[in-house]
């Protein structure tokens, strides 16, 4: 049994009331989670050890992360966070 957080893309919101009002049928989010949903990601969930508290599924995680970098999303330390 793993511990992930569950994902619900239909839980409506305050503001939007839902994310199909939100997104246009066309946007690239919408593409990402449609082929993130289409991968074998069983390697990552067997791998997950399960310790502390729920952690996010990688499907969520590996989604934004491929939605940052075709943004053009640059991911990179702080400048001197990883000094030796």
């Amino acid at each position: 049994m793993s511990n992930f957080r569950s994902i619900d893309r239909e839980t409506g919101f305050l503001f939007p009331p839902s994310i199909d009002d939100w997104l246009p049928e066309k946007h690239l989010a919408r593409f990402v989670v449609e082929v993130i949903d289409g991968l074998d990601l069983s390697a990552m969930i067997r791998s997950y050890r399960g310790s502390g508290s729920a952690s996010y599924h990688p499907a969520l995680l590996l989604g934004l992360l491929v939605y940052g970098y075709a943004e053009g999303g640059v991911f990179e330390p702080e400048a001197g966070a990883c000094d030796l």
